[in-house]
This record gives C-alpha cells, structure tokens and sequence, in this order.
C-alpha cells in the first residue's frame, strides 16, 4: 500500500512534476497506529517551524490543514508509514505500510566526520548523509553516525542517539536534529524520573550501551561503534522501551 497526494489531490500531472523536481523543502516522518500518531502535535510544529524558516515570504498551510490532510491520504488504512513534506506552498503526503513493531536486532555503526547543513531542520538536502551511509554498509557496517569537525558525536544517519553508563541516559550535546521521538523519549524519561543528561561526547569512554532512536523504533540497540564493544545496550533499550510506553498517541 502506498498512496501519494499533492495538496489533498492525486500525485499526477504537472503537479507531480513541480514537486518531483524541487530540492527545496523539508519534512517529518511519523508510524500511524489506530489512526493515531506519537507526538502528532510535535510533528506539525516542525513542520510549521521549518516552514517559517525556509519560506518565510510563503503562506504555510495551517496545523489543521496539515492534520486533515494526512487523514485524508490514509484513506481507511488505521495503520501506516506517513511522510508529509512542504514544498513551499505544496504539501505532498505519502502514505505506505507500516513499519513492523517487531524489535531490531543491534547494529555495528560506523562513525564518520560529517556536518549536515541547517542540522536543527529535516530537510531535503540528503545526498550527503546517504553516501555516507553506503560507505559504511560497503564496509560491512549497519549505518553510519556523524561526528562534527570538532570530535564532538551528533547524530546518526536517520536518528538520533542515546548513551547508558549504568545510571543515566546520556544524549550528544551539539548542533544535531531535535529528532521527535527523541523529544518524547527524553519526556518518558521524566515521566518515570529515569535520570538524563546533555553531554558533548568525543569518545565512548564510561559508556556502557547505546541504542538509535527515530520514528521507525524508538529503541533500537547498538552493538558497537567502530571497535567499542557496547554490551550493556539491554538496559538503555529496556527503560527507552519503558519510557516509550508513557507517552500518548494523539488521534488524526
């Protein structure tokens, strides 16, 4: 099942075409479940937010319009991988099968000295951090995490990160994507005085697990990070998953 629209009409003609050809926008990706979404509210500020910084002259489609849109292009499906991307005045929303729920297997992962551009917006300029993605799978790594010219860790290739050192969840502090399910990770967390912290990190010294986060799992672990071991990822995995169950699934 995939089904696209451009401004709440079919993906065709020369409309397909204006939006096929532009590399100019950004977007947010969201699992649909029960007609319902994790954080609905935070993706359609992104949007909005992005919006008002990437077309500043442009009219953005309001909070509603959004939201209507996007349950009018999953049709009766209750379940679904959702894409909503801006486009100026267009608003194309993607709509494809769900993610399974499944837990994922740890990854080995890679690090790479890579800065994206505008790194607090999720926008269309990807090509960097694909090619460095297959680098690394062409190496035999999972995925690929980024590290800023100042040795400073960010943010992986489609998700951001979380550190365990046996007593706290540790979050990279540096100039990354505010990734949405990290956002409502960090609130779980609170909601079950988990301990957290901001921390610029340069190696994995102290750290005893890890595990990626993004809309596509919120806790996904991590088995290693170049020659680190990381054994202990069980336990970040298990009070993410824990946090996770606390945050509320807004309706569409």
């Amino acid at each position: 099942m995939v089904h696209v629209e451009i401004n709440g009409a079919p993906a065709e003609g020369d409309l397909l075409h204006r939006v096929a050809t532009s590399s100019y926008g950004h977007f947010t990706s969201m699992q649909v479940r029960d007609r319902a979404v994790a954080g609905l509210d935070r993706h359609v500020r992104r949007l909005r937010e992005a919006s008002a910084e990437l077309f500043p002259d442009t009219p953005a489609a309001g909070d509603a319009t959004i939201t209507k849109l996007i349950g009018q292009a999953l049709r009766d499906h209750r379940d679904a991988s959702v894409r909503v991307t801006i486009l100026g005045t267009d608003v194309m929303v993607e709509a494809g099968e769900p993610v399974p729920d499944d837990p994922k297997p740890p990854l080995k992962v890679r690090t790479v000295t890579y800065e994206r551009e505008l790194p607090h917006l999720k926008h269309l300029a990807t090509m960097g951090l694909i090619y460095h993605r297959r680098r690394a799978a062409r190496a035999g790594y999972d995925d690929v995490l980024f590290a800023g010219r100042d040795g400073h860790l960010r943010e992986g290739s489609i998700w951001n990160l979380a550190f365990w050192d046996g007593e706290r969840v540790i979050w990279p502090s540096a100039p990354m994507l505010a990734g949405i399910t990290m956002q409502l990770l960090r609130q779980g967390l609170d909601n079950r005085s988990i301990p957290q912290i901001d921390q610029e990190i340069t190696d994995m010294s102290g750290m005893r697990g890890a595990a990626l986060t993004n809309s596509q799992c919120p806790a996904q672990p991590i088995a290693s990070i170049d020659a680190t071991t990381l054994d202990d990822h069980a336990a970040l995995t298990s009070l993410l998953r824990q946090a996770w169950q606390t945050i509320p699934w807004q309706p569409i």
